[in-house]
């Protein structure tokens, strides 16, 4: 077990490649750590193929065939998870530690209707079926402000839009009671509006359900509306982490001043106080 008794998730100087051919092989990670403390709401920032994404698919065994883990740990409450077969880790993935994906959309399954998807869960991680995986789907649906539950698990996902489709996706992984849930991106293919009203369902539901959440973004504005610590990586490595109020106000790496300013370049750096509720007020 681990020795420190609050948490939940601790990534151990952990490196990934993804072979590209016989000799050669790109590494996505190169060292990244980062620890997840219970109840906390840990953001996690950088430029697109910095390799977020690739981190939250290692932490669930999900990397493609040309993916490996080189070198370093992923513990699980003090469990090392790249050492447990797929039958030891298959219960873990989606009840414990479940993962909201970055187009909602293309994540349901297109050929069955979204209720039906949510019942496979229930089914396979709480043994509801019937009625009372009915009953359970509706609830999940009203809980994430669905409205019309019935129709909505009538409906197939093209007959939905991106938001309806994003708060499915959340009802899916709540539907388990997770310990950790980890949001890639999960506003990135949702209109501006769209993007603050998931955000602040998020920012709702792990209060509501006291769960811990990483919440992976390159969208600073939505990051500082909900996010207590802060890491920011860039080339597969973590450069800077802490307080997201410290590193927002005060950033010590370059990237990070090059990330801010990008994000707000009629802003002097060296005098930034970031509003953490300008996100949610400017959008909603």
């Amino acid at each position: 077990m681990s020795d420190f008794p609050n948490n939940l998730l601790q990534v151990e100087d952990l490196s990934v490649v993804f072979d590209a051919g016989k000799s050669t092989a790109h590494r996505a990670l190169d060292g990244v750590s980062l620890s997840i403390d219970k109840g906390e709401i840990l953001g996690l920032v950088g430029e697109s193929g910095s390799g977020k994404t690739v981190l939250s698919h290692s932490i669930l065994g999900l990397l493609p065939g040309n993916g490996r883990v080189t070198s370093g740990q992923i513990l699980w409450q003090g469990r090392e998870l790249q050492k447990l077969p797929e039958s030891a880790l298959r219960p873990i993935r989606g009840k414990e530690i479940a993962m909201i994906f970055q187009d909602p959309q293309a994540s349901l399954n297109p050929v069955y209707p979204v209720g039906q998807q949510i019942k496979w869960v229930l089914k396979l991680h709480r043994n509801l079926v019937g009625l009372d995986a009915e009953k359970e789907t509706l609830r999940l649906f009203e809980s994430v402000k669905l409205h019309d539950p019935k129709r909505v698990a009538r409906s197939f996902p093209h007959e939905l839009s991106g938001g309806m489709c994003q708060r499915v996706m959340i009802a899916m992984a709540l539907a388990c009671h997770p310990k950790l849930l980890i949001a890639d991106e999960p506003t990135s293919a949702l209109d501006v509006t769209t993007q603050a009203e998931i955000v602040t369902l998020l920012e709702e539901v792990v209060s509501a359900h006291k769960m811990t959440l990483f919440f992976i973004s390159h969208d600073l504005r939505a990051v500082a509306s909900i996010c207590t610590k802060l890491a920011v990586m860039a080339s597969g490595k973590v450069v800077e982490s802490g307080l997201a109020r410290d590193i927002l106000q005060t950033p010590s790496h370059p990237y990070t001043k090059a990330l801010l300013s990008a994000a707000f370049p009629s802003t002097n750096i060296n005098s930034f106080v970031f509003p953490l509720n300008e996100f949610k007020s400017a959008t909603v």
